[in-house]
């Protein structure tokens, strides 16, 4: 009996279509994929005497090489909507958490945009591309050489209490460890006081000394 896709929720859609897909393209559903993955607390609303939270942004899926390198970002929406419905919600994500593919789908397929190229393109449900093949393109398009690599991939946050950084720490780290890999001597990151920033000044130091054999004295943090 055929399956009316009209009739599914966004839901559905994700459940029998684009989570399916993914896993079939190699992505492991455990440990590279996020779902429903919420990154902002929702802008602080302020009317007279009562205080309350707008909504979260939150992104249907984040698929990540390694732990700390998300490189797609998928919208789903439900088959009443066109294939790209998702895709404008999409690049605004992607912007802020600085990913580079973004995805929108219906169940019926993807349109994917590439944000190194400004190109977009509709993929079928059985098109969706595995790691290695969004990897490859995320080190072209950084221009990430071959010696370079084994920095920029290289783990640098670990917690035993098993927090990880937020979106910006994380944006922060990745841009300074990418900047090291390439031979920068001077990085300089500006970002908002009160942000746990010693945890981005912490990873980079510790990826600086790896990368130079001994610890760089020469790192100041103005607030």
């Amino acid at each position: 009996m055929a399956i009316n896709k009209k009739a599914l929720s966004e839901e559905d859609i994700k459940m029998k279509y684009i989570t399916p897909a993914i896993e079939k393209a190699g992505w492991d559903i455990k440990t590279q994929v996020r779902a429903e993955y919420s990154f902002t607390d929702g802008r602080i609303i302020v009317r007279g005497n009562l205080v309350a939270r707008g909504k979260r942004k939150r992104a249907d899926y984040i698929l990540s090489y390694k732990p700390n390198m998300p490189l797609a970002i998928i919208e789903a929406k439900d088959n009443k909507k066109s294939i790209g419905a998702g895709m404008q919600q999409g690049l605004e994500y992607g912007d802020i958490l600085d990913i580079p593919f973004i995805y929108s789908s219906n169940g019926d397929g993807f349109i994917e945009h590439d944000n190194f190229t400004g190109k977009e393109r509709e993929l079928s449900l059985d098109e969706f591309p595995s790691p290695n093949e969004l990897w490859e393109r995320y080190k072209i398009g950084k221009g990430i050489q071959a010696h370079e690599e084994k920095i920029v991939a290289e783990d640098y946050f670990f917690d035993m209490s098993g927090k990880t950084p937020r979106y910006y720490q994380r944006v922060a780290i990745n841009r300074a460890i990418e900047a090291i890999a390439k031979g920068q001597d001077r990085i300089l990151l500006v970002m908002a006081t009160g942000e746990r920033v010693i945890i981005v000044i912490g990873a980079v130091c510790a990826m600086k000394s790896r990368v130079s054999g001994t610890l760089n004295k020469y790192i100041s943090c103005i607030a």
